[in-house]
């Protein structure tokens, strides 16, 4: 059994309070949840209204399988047009 991980950081431009930015992050969250069954959490920034971080865990039996469902997870986060990703980490245990 494999563990993967990624970290993203997100840079939400249109975010003018936190209010805002807990919108499109927790809609995200939810969208990637029921689209990929992976686990996702903000992890840091929560004062920071116009940045977030958020880390996504998949598990599967196979390398492959779990890098290509982390990269599903990564191409669909970059996709959204409400913030830009700046800084990605991804790991396998």
């Amino acid at each position: 059994m494999l563990v993967g991980t990624l970290k993203v950081d997100v840079y939400i431009p249109g975010a003018a309070s936190l209010k805002d930015k807990r919108q499109v992050v927790k809609g995200m969250i939810q969208k990637v949840q029921h689209r990929f069954n992976a686990s996702i959490a903000q992890l840091d920034e929560a004062d920071l209204w116009q940045r977030a971080t958020l880390g996504v865990a998949v598990v599967g039996g196979s390398r492959e399988h779990v890098e290509r469902q982390l990269q599903l997870v990564l191409n669909f986060l970059d996709a959204e047009p409400r913030w830009q990703v700046t800084h990605v980490e991804m790991d396998l245990y």
